[in-house]
């Protein structure tokens, strides 16, 4: 029987795990609910799901794994609804860029028997440079040759992880482990500041004194930086996730004051030699990164084989089907 997975709002993210997921239609069942129920059925039309369910209880019912694609402040209210109806043995993943209290949410909620495990995807380096965003974004190939962080709660059972895990590897990419704080302090740097630089950047020249004419010559580069804010299903996200993250935030924040302070003096003062090497430096840390997630070979191996995850999941779901490969118990 096939194991069924369910998906929690179907934007970019979730709707791509649906349809990369649909490349194992032998294994998995895909029920998708969203709040709009005509982005649910727009996944459904576009295969990302095999069924939608408009009840948000009933979605999770005989669920294996829930995916949360939502937003950070909408987490903690579809865990209250869900909770009574999640089946023993279930996996709770969510996809937030920061994690903040959600564990704890999690733990407070969930009964007995039903585990959380936190999931940070990075997406697939041809995508990098789109900001299209909702499900007529949604691409089956939107996480392959990514990394997906994961970052369990202490206590969950190593199978509760290693289910995690191999859902990771059947949207085509590899799971990293790294623990929540970590975690939340990588994507402050890389996801959540550049954000609210393009934010302060705009609200310092949009509308003041010579915007008017500005505006009309702004071109690339002012295209490119502020495009950053563009990367949000629903902005009050950003908000959200902001001020439930403030500590490393506010740390990242006073790095990038501090580095802008440096570059202003430096300006100021005429050192050209140390205006060129701060750009220098810049340019060739950002054209490094840029080759390296490109090749996306950060781990050291070859990808595990994803023909032994039928078995894997049998074992999970107690199925009496066996694999070939492996005899029968005596």
């Amino acid at each position: 029987m096939p194991v069924q997975i369910t998906i929690i709002g179907l934007g970019q993210l979730g709707a791509s795990v649906g349809l990369a997921l649909g490349q194992h239609q032998e294994l998995l069942h895909r029920v998708g609910h969203d709040k709009d129920f005509a982005s649910a059925k727009e996944a459904k039309k576009m295969g990302a799901v095999d069924d939608v369910k408009n009840n948000l209880p009933a979605s999770v019912r005989g669920a294996k794994i829930v995916l949360l694609s939502l937003p950070v402040h909408e987490i903690r209210s579809t865990l209250e609804v869900i909770a009574p109806d999640l089946p023993e043995g279930a996996v709770v993943i969510d996809t937030a860029p920061v994690k903040g209290p959600i564990p704890e949410w999690a733990q407070e909620l969930l009964p007995k028997g039903r585990y959380y495990v936190g999931l940070v995807p990075a997406i697939n380096p041809d995508y990098l440079h789109r900001i299209d965003m909702g499900i007529e974004a949604a691409t089956e190939d939107l996480f392959q040759n990514g990394l997906m962080m994961l970052t369990p709660q202490p206590g969950v059972p190593e199978e509760a992880v290693q289910l995690a895990a191999n859902f990771i590897q059947l949207l085509g990419a590899k799971p990293f482990f790294a623990d929540r704080l970590e975690t939340d302090g990588l994507m402050t740097k890389t996801h959540i500041v550049p954000q609210l630089a393009a934010a302060a950047l705009l609200n310092a020249i949009v509308d003041q004194p010579g915007w008017n004419d500005a505006r009309k010559l702004a071109g690339r580069p002012f295209a490119a930086l502020t495009s950053a804010l563009a990367y949000q299903d629903e902005f009050e996200a950003l908000g959200e996730t902001v001020l439930l993250n403030s500590e490393n935030v506010t740390r990242v924040l006073d790095m990038l004051i501090g580095s802008l302070h440096g570059l202003r003096n430096d300006i100021s003062n005429g050192e050209r030699k140390q205006v060129l090497k701060r750009l220098e430096h810049a340019l060739e840390g950002r054209n490094r990164w840029l080759a390296e997630r490109t090749r996306g070979d950060w781990i050291e191996g070859e990808r595990p084989d994803l023909s032994t995850l039928p078995s894997f999941w049998e074992r999970m779901m107690g199925s009496r089907k066996r694999s070939d490969k492996r005899p029968e118990a005596k």
